[in-house]
């Protein structure tokens, strides 16, 4: 991810997260990220978003004050701690996996991961490592995904044919309709496609070579005219004339009752063909995906620094992880004194207080056994930043990293593509006759019968309920009685924030705050 996610939120909501300070005009910085977020949109005003700096709370004070109005937690939003091992005698994982499962065992909403980024340098051996593990991974996709475009092309063929069966088989049907007008107009479709396709196979001796080299300049009228054997009898024709239509005439009432027999058997055919193959799309979109993923995950996607020298062998690694404490509920406080009765009883958005746990690894890869395993050793930065958002926020954020990670290559693969395939599973159900009721309820339970879109999931999560957009349109403010609540969850975010930071230092045996925290 190219921004800052601490710069991101104070993008999404300047007034509680964005510093106050003021440009050279007088203009307050947190007015002018809202200008570009409105004008450019959030990833630009990330750019010069700088959160509030992280100010010192006693964390009795938090706990104990009984306060909520005084809207402490908004005032001072941001607590902040940092973490740094410069140790090349370590492991760096144990960090990791301390951390993680700390917050998955005391923090009441789990961990969710934002980025994973890492680039190595040119001279280590994980670079070639990873590089020739990336170059098979998209070898093999790329031949998976040329067999599903060769299976695309036989599934247009398909299509193509289909429908033309399809259009044909109407003038079988309406041959038998109780109209005389659409009797007659599929009698004359069919007697056109029998010349043009089977009798003109006699040269000069068909119906369209006697009328145009012969001079049989009735017959083709005549034959047109006759709707049964007993019909020519009864045209004002010379017997030479009548004796060739009492030949063709037979010949093409036999062919169409062969022709609609044939005809049908063949579409049948080609349908559970045209079945096969889109099931064959669906498989290799299973075997595909993985390999696509895998092979994104591989990619050196962190900016090189000056940590980085081509001859070192040096990896750095970004992990981002999201530590949610739970939605706030503020029943707890109403039931502590600190909050009215009358929030236990009102409507509100939903406030989050969550910790972003930055990590920073700067390490020298160790290969660990002869399969490909490393073990990494280095220096840590670990940073712990509490914040509490409404969903929202929490919404927008998580779209808003999603499309930084992965909005360029899912457009370079979907841009082109996506309208024609969505355009083609509309004609494969039509065909397969699987338009019906149910596929709308289908679509409510999360299924995606389209095999193609399969083939680039992995570059979106599960799309929920649309709500509007929210970049565009904006997010509504907080209500005062809202300003309380989130206030309380940023305290409650200080707390939990705080007490990781504290616990892990204690731990390991490092300095900590007074023991005031229960």
């Amino acid at each position: 991810m190219a921004v800052d996610i601490k710069k991101l939120i104070a993008a999404i909501n300047p007034d509680v997260f964005c510093s106050d300070e003021r440009d050279e005009a007088g203009k307050k910085l947190s007015s002018k990220v809202k200008q570009i977020a409105k004008e450019e949109g959030l990833i630009k005003a990330a750019e010069v978003a700088k959160l509030k700096e992280a100010d010192f709370l006693d964390i009795v004070q938090i706990k104990s004050s009984k306060n909520a109005f005084s809207l402490t937690g908004i005032k001072s939003p941001i607590e902040q701690h940092k973490l740094v091992y410069d140790a090349f005698s370590q492991n760096l994982e144990p960090i990791y996996f301390w951390i993680l499962d700390y917050v998955n065992n005391n923090f009441g909403g789990g961990t969710e991961k934002l980025i994973d980024n890492f680039v190595s340098s040119p001279q280590s051996g994980q670079f070639g490592e990873m590089s020739r593990r990336a170059a098979i991974l998209r070898d093999d996709a790329s031949k998976q995904m040329a067999t599903v475009n060769q299976i695309l092309k036989s599934i247009l063929n398909l299509i193509y044919d289909l429908k033309e069966f399809k259009l044909r088989l109407v003038y079988y049907e309406e041959l038998k309709s109780d109209d005389k007008m659409k009797r007659e107009s599929a009698m004359l479709s069919l007697k056109q496609i029998w010349m043009d396709n089977v009798d003109i196979k006699r040269q000069a001796g068909s119906i369209n070579g006697l009328a145009q080299q012969l001079d049989f300049v009735t017959i083709r009228d005549a034959f047109m005219a006759a709707d049964s054997l007993e019909a020519v009898d009864k045209l004002d024709l010379n017997d030479r004339v009548k004796r060739i239509l009492k030949q063709r005439v037979p010949e093409f009432f036999r062919w169409v009752k062969e022709s609609e027999r044939e005809l049908k058997k063949r579409f049948e055919i080609e349908k559970t063909y045209l079945k096969s193959q889109v099931n064959s799309v669906k498989l290799y979109a299973r075997w595909v995906k993985p390999a696509l993923v895998a092979a994104r995950q591989l990619e050196q996607n962190l900016e090189p620094t000056a940590d980085i020298v081509n001859a070192f062998n040096t990896s750095l690694f970004r992990l981002v992880l999201m530590a949610k404490g739970g939605s706030y509920d503020p029943a707890d406080d109403v039931l502590s004194g600190d909050l009215p009765k009358v929030f236990k009883k009102m409507k509100f958005r939903k406030y989050t207080p969550f910790t972003i746990i930055e990590f920073g690894f700067r390490s020298a890869p160790d290969r660990a056994d002869q399969r490909g395993g490393y073990g990494y050793r280095g220096k840590a930065e670990v940073v712990f930043t509490s914040f509490a958002m409404n969903e929202d926020e929490l919404k927008l954020l998580k779209k808003k990293v999603e499309e930084d990670d992965f909005g360029d290559v899912y457009k370079m693969i979907t841009g082109a593509t996506e309208e024609s395939l969505g355009q083609l599973q509309g004609d494969i159900e039509e065909l397969l006759g699987e338009k019906d009721p149910n596929k709308e309820e289908g679509k409510k339970k999360g299924e995606d019968a389209n095999p193609f879109s399969a083939l680039f999931s992995f570059f979106k999560k599960e799309e929920k309920k649309k709500s509007g957009d929210l970049e565009k349109d904006g997010i509504p403010k907080d209500t005062e009685y809202e300003k309380v609540l989130r206030s309380q969850a940023l305290l409650g975010s200080r707390w939990t924030c705080r007490k990781l930071y504290d616990d892990y230092k204690k731990v390991h045996g490092m300095p900590a705050f007074p023991p005031t925290m229960g």
